[in-house]
């Protein structure tokens, strides 16, 4: 059984005015567990809470009520803070500056020295497809380009605990591909990874479990295989098949169960078409 890496216990959050008024209920005891080794994924419409949770996880905001343990900790706690990789929504770093000298001021803040600050800097740029980019004013990078290296940065510390905002917005499919084998392979590897996205294909394709916010408060969670999954409905999976033994086929259904079943022909990932062409043309032609 695996361990618990991140459980949150009727976690709330509430803003006040000035006048110690609340203003908004941001999160409304909010449960759920993560386990060690696995992606996570935090779902909701606009204004549902996930940032506000996000923020919570890691520290930078105190709930007003409830609990939250990470690796077994407080957020607030340094040791703690120093396994955590956190990934924000909106990007923070100096743009005037290239991305390999953002990323080795980072790993300043975390302790490394100048050369292994260095090392650490390139081995990510080129882990995220930015080395050939590295000497570049953070600046001059599109949208995309940013969500890298600021991926690259909440992994400079190699966390045991990965926290990611939107981190493929702006990316191009093959870029998603990318993000999100990285994602699995730190899972494979025994880190945790919590994600929040609006976009739901690349939840589905990535996480094991997820749980929805509505409004602050949970309003479903659980393993998306068993929350996906249709039980009123079976499907069949077969080889080739010639038109003759499909017709046969359908009059011993129709002949069992007193209804025609629906046949047709399994659809890849439109992502999975895309990559395939793109890298089909990038070939050279023999």
């Amino acid at each position: 059984m695996k361990q618990t890496a991140l459980e949150t216990i009727a976690l709330t959050k509430q803003f006040r005015d000035f006048w110690q008024r609340i203003t908004v209920t941001a999160v409304k005891e909010v449960s759920f567990q993560v386990a060690t080794g696995t992606v996570f994924g935090l779902l909701g419409p606009n204004g549902s809470g996930k940032t506000t949770t996000l923020r919570l996880m890691t520290g930078l905001l105190h709930p007003s009520s409830g609990c939250i343990r990470i690796l077994g900790d407080s957020p607030t706690s340094l040791q703690t803070r120093r396994r955590i990789g956190y990934l924000p929504e909106t990007d923070g770093f100096y743009e005037f500056l290239s991305g390999r000298d953002n990323l080795r001021f980072y790993a300043g803040l975390f302790g490394y020295s100048g050369r292994e600050a260095s090392r650490r800097a390139d081995t990510l740029l080129d882990t995220v497809g930015l080395i050939r980019d590295a000497h570049r004013p953070v600046g001059e990078f599109s949208k995309g380009m940013k969500r890298r290296i600021g991926l690259a940065q909440a992994l400079l510390n190699d966390p045991e605990l990965l926290i990611l905002d939107e981190p493929t917005a702006g990316l191009d499919p093959a870029g998603c591909r990318q993000v999100k084998e990285l994602l699995r392979q730190r899972a494979q590897s025994g880190r945790t990874v919590v994600v929040s996205s609006h976009l739901l294909a690349d939840i589905e394709d990535l996480c094991e479990s997820v749980c929805i916010l509505h409004q602050g408060r949970v309003v479903a969670q659980g393993r998306l295989a068993e929350m996906l999954e249709q039980r009123e409905q079976h499907r069949f999976t077969t080889g080739v098949l010639t038109t003759a033994q499909c017709e046969s086929l359908q009059e011993s259904f129709l002949s069992i169960t007193g209804s025609a079943a629906l046949m047709d022909h399994p659809h890849r990932a439109l992502e999975s078409y895309f990559t395939q062409v793109v890298e089909q043309v990038g070939q050279p032609s023999s």
